[in-house]
């Protein structure tokens, strides 16, 4: 299968990314925490009647299908980074303006109703920004007086136990670091809440390939730690992380059987641009 052209524009940790997810075809069927977190972005999204709805990161279409069925509004515009998912946003939502590039760097262009969202929503996919705080301020420029932020991303003890072993994983900002991103940019009830997830597994293997069939990367799209060494993956480091992996995270399943967990520990922010008061 030949690899999808990416954009000139996008660095090479975008392109590397955007490779990933294209061709995660099995995304949804093991992302089941993934879509979980969708139907809790959709139960915290204040009103279903919107007059403008900017999705960011929309991926295979969770949220997007979750926001189509439940939610009205006057213009859509869904935005994602790989090209190859156009035509599936397109037929969730045929009226959506379908934007393709990296929601760190696209421009809103004013003629298109997207200076004046009232709703901007993503979910799972601000993990995967170089500097994730850069979308409160973002937002804030988008985002309409009284409009509605809702995000989901992950704290710094989300894949806890691959980062022990190995050393790698994404850089996530820390509670505190949100809230202050939030009240700086001029967000007002501002609603930040945490769910942990330990879904269990069979092997440590199985635990990579989950990994792999949700479009992550243990060894290309994470960054990795400056105070440890690259971990290479080889039949050496394999069975050496397999051992640790049972050693450190064993569990018992509901029935009883040995098995070993990986933690997902997400973030859920909800926010609103302030109102302009006139005096």
């Amino acid at each position: 299968m030949k690899a999808p052209a990416m954009p000139d524009a996008f660095s090479p940790r975008k392109k590397n990314i955007a490779r990933h997810f294209a061709t995660a075809d099995d995304y949804d069927q093991h992302a089941k925490i993934q879509q979980q977190v969708c139907h809790d972005l959709l139960n915290n999204i204040v009103y279903t009647q919107q007059k403008s709805v900017l999705e960011i990161g929309a991926g295979t279409g969770q949220m997007t299908r979750l926001l189509a069925a439940n939610i009205k509004s006057q213009h859509w515009v869904i935005n994602e980074l790989c090209a190859e998912r156009t035509a599936i946003l397109q037929s969730i939502l045929p009226t959506a303006n379908i934007l393709i590039g990296d929601a760190e760097s696209i421009q809103l262009s004013v003629d298109s109703n997207l200076l004046d969202s009232s709703l901007i929503v993503s979910a799972n996919a601000v993990q995967w920004f170089d500097n994730p705080l850069n979308l409160i301020k973002q937002s804030a420029r988008y985002l309409q007086a009284g409009g509605q932020l809702l995000f989901n991303t992950f704290t710094p003890d989300n894949f806890l136990q691959i980062k022990q072993l190995t050393g790698q994983g994404l850089h996530y900002p820390t509670i505190s670091e949100w809230q202050s991103e939030l009240k700086e940019a001029g967000f007002e009830k501002i609603e930040l809440s945490t769910q942990r997830f330990d879904v269990s597994f069979t092997t440590p293997y199985a635990v990579l390939k989950h990994m792999k069939l949700t479009g992550v990367s243990t060894n290309r799209t994470q960054e990795q730690s400056s105070n440890r060494q690259p971990f290479i993956w080889n039949k050496s480091s394999l069975k050496q992380f397999e051992q640790d992996y049972w050693q450190q995270f064993s569990a018992l399943d509901q029935e009883g059987q040995s098995c070993v967990n990986l933690t997902y520990d997400v973030l859920l922010v909800s926010a609103f641009k302030a109102e302009i008061h006139e005096r």
